[in-house]
Formats: C-alpha cells, sequence, structure tokens
C-alpha cells in the first residue's frame, strides 16, 4: 500500500513516482514526425492505435557523472541506447562542442526494434579558457541524440581539480 511503509507505520510523506511510470520521458524534445515511405513500418490492425507509445528510444543509464578528474587526464563511460518501438529507426548524436572536452563515438546507423546501440562518452579534462581557480570547476553539459521522433538529452556532469 502507498499508506503504509515496509514496517506497516503510516507514511509521512508521499510516495514520488519515477518519471517511467508518468508515461514520458525525463529529457526528450518531441519532434514534428514526417512520414517516411521506405522507414520499414510495420502495418498490422492490432498495433494501428498503439503507434505513438510503441516509438522511440531509451538511454540506460539516464545520466552520465564521471565525478573528480585531475585536468589533463580523461575517463570514458557506456551508455546504451535501445530501441523500444516496434520498427527500425536511426539516430545521430550531435557533437559537443570542444570546450568541453567531450566525445561520443558510436556505430551509426538504423537499429532495429527491440536491440540496442552502445555510446561511449568519453572526456579530456580541461580548465574552462585556461583559467585556474585552485578549486575545483563543475563542467555540465547536455549531448542531444536526434531521432526520428524525438531529440534525446543526456546530460554529463563532471568536476574538474
Amino acid at each position: 500500500s502507498l499508506l503504509l511503509n515496509a514496517a506497516g507505520q503510516a507514511r509521512k510523506e508521499k510516495v514520488k513516482l519515477p518519471s517511467c511510470l508518468h508515461g514520458r520521458k525525463p529529457a526528450s524534445i518531441p519532434n514534428k514526425k514526417i512520414e517516411d515511405p521506405v522507414s520499414g513500418k510495420v502495418n498490422t490492425s492490432s498495433l494501428a492505435t498503439r503507434r505513438q507509445q510503441l516509438s522511440g528510444f531509451h538511454l540506460i543509464p539516464a545520466r552520465v557523472t564521471f565525478g573528480v578528474l585531475r585536468e589533463g587526464c580523461s575517463s570514458a563511460a557506456t551508455v546504451i541506447l535501445k530501441n523500444l518501438g516496434v520498427n527500425f529507426s536511426r539516430f545521430w548524436v550531435k557533437p559537443p562542442p570542444p570546450h568541453t572536452g567531450l566525445q561520443v563515438r558510436y556505430t551509426p546507423g538504423p537499429v532495429a526494434a527491440g536491440l540496442q546501440v552502445k555510446l561511449q562518452i568519453e572526456i579530456l579534462a580541461l580548465a574552462n579558457r585556461g583559467e585556474h581557480t585552485g578549486g575545483l570547476e563543475e563542467m555540465s553539459h547536455n549531448i542531444e541524440i536526434l531521432t526520428e521522433t524525438e531529440t534525446l538529452l543526456l546530460p554529463v556532469k563532471a568536476n574538474i581539480l
């Protein structure tokens, strides 16, 4: 029950549901759908009414945090981009600006329904504009992943020492 906690006592605060249960993605911008006659659509009567819910990509994990990095060092993380739709879909990653020190390595091409692609997020820790403040400097950037139906935003954060 949502009214009781694990010990059987009444809850003092409301239970916050994750965004996946709300039916929306936490960091995405919907695109105008352009109908492409060659995109390999599945046309069955059982899927005709659920077309909007059965399309799109999902990022695992939804954000990347590199933690504290020493200036000049590099680090990498892997993010999985999974196609949750019933059709194959294409995607493209907008290259991050050079001053962020970020690079995204991936294999381009269509992703079949239910399959996934690995994105390698690499960072070279650079101090912004050559200023040395002597402490931690926070770097944050949203990597834009453009798909056929939406633009996904992958937040990346790091602290540079």
